[in-house]
């Protein structure tokens, strides 16, 4: 059982991790504090965004930070499952199969385009998100902790792509869209490049994998107050009820909207949660969540609309308060 750390100390590591990636990303901090935040909520995180904004950069800078074993995988529409998990392999020195594990067996695995790889080999993802286990061959191999999944995805080009469906979306703590960088930060990216006079971004390592634990510990002791509780269901239900809605956000993302909220706000250095926080992780956590009715998508309305006009109609609670742990 790993022990939590104080919250303090977690928001002390978080800034520290984020101070360091910002070292070789540029202008993504805002997006970068909440999938760090899907990280210490024990989450997987889908960065969809044009390509040529640093999505990869940034999951392997984050990885290297949070001391994490990087893995990537380059999803090709040839790509196996057992590409992915392992396979068995036939050893003639002692005639006998033996698991040869797969790049999944890591601190955090990106799969780069996964649209572009076929649903079989996608599917072979949804196992370890959700139970951080493999099973091959009929036998069930555990994943080492902390395990995350990074994806990427790119939302403008169709041809030869599988869109994800909804039940692996659904698997993703939360869905990212970086955007293009501001002048001024573009003009950096460039002058970096410059300076460095080489390609790659180094970047230190701030914590391990066992101070990530404790981390997420530290997250997990921290109690919300039930009017907060409400208002996370009072939002995933009304995207239930939106008239451009068909499937609203399931229990699941309700989840994760307080999970990914508190774990905000520790990075912010409270142990209670704000409304403010569940406001600003609503987009990222229920919009990839919501299928939209024939109508709406054929007139061009977005999730991330719905979201925001979830937001404007459902009331707040007008406070928070801090909740003992033991409540």
């Amino acid at each position: 059982m790993t022990n939590p750390l104080p919250v303090a100390d977690v928001a002390s590591a978080g800034r520290a991790v984020l101070d360091e990636v910002a070292t070789a990303v540029v202008g993504m901090r805002e997006p970068l504090r909440v999938a760090l935040a899907a990280v210490l909520a024990s989450g997987h995180v889908l960065f969809e965004d044009v390509p040529g904004l640093g999505k990869t950069l940034a999951a392997r800078s984050l990885a290297t930070a949070l001391g994490l074993e990087f893995r990537r995988v380059q999803c090709t529409p040839d790509l196996l499952p057992s590409d992915i998990t392992g396979s068995s392999v036939f050893d003639p020195a002692t005639t006998s199969f033996e698991f040869r594990p797969g790049p999944v067996f890591a601190g955090l695995l990106l799969a780069d385009e996964i649209n572009r790889t076929a649903p079989k080999t996608q599917s072979a993802l949804l196992e370890a998100m959700a139970e951080r286990q493999v099973t091959v061959d009929g036998v069930t191999h555990r994943l080492p902790l902390p395990f995350h999944v990074f994806a990427t995805s790119n939302p403008v080009e169709y041809e030869g792509t599988y869109p994800l469906p909804e039940a692996q979306l659904d698997r993703f703590m939360v869905r990212l869209a970086v955007g293009y960088p501001e002048r001024d930060a573009e003009v950096d990216v460039l002058a970096r490049r410059l300076e460095r006079r080489a390609e790659g971004a180094p970047v230190r390592t701030v914590v391990d994998g066992e101070t990530l634990l404790g981390m997420q510990a530290g997250v997990e002791a921290v109690a919300v107050d039930p009017d907060v509780l409400r208002y996370c269901v009072d939002l995933a239900a009304a995207t239930r009820e939106h008239a451009a809605v068909e499937v609203g956000a399931s229990p699941r993302g309700s989840q994760a909207l307080v999970l990914v909220a508190r774990a905000l706000a520790v990075l912010d250095g409270r142990d209670f949660v704000a409304p403010e926080d569940v406001k600003t992780v609503a987009v990222p956590t229920l919009a990839h969540r919501i299928s939209l009715t024939p109508q709406a998508w054929a007139g061009g309305v977005a999730p991330q609309r719905v979201v925001a006009e979830v937001l404007r109609s459902v009331p707040g609670p007008t406070t928070a308060r801090r909740v003992p742990a033991d409540a």
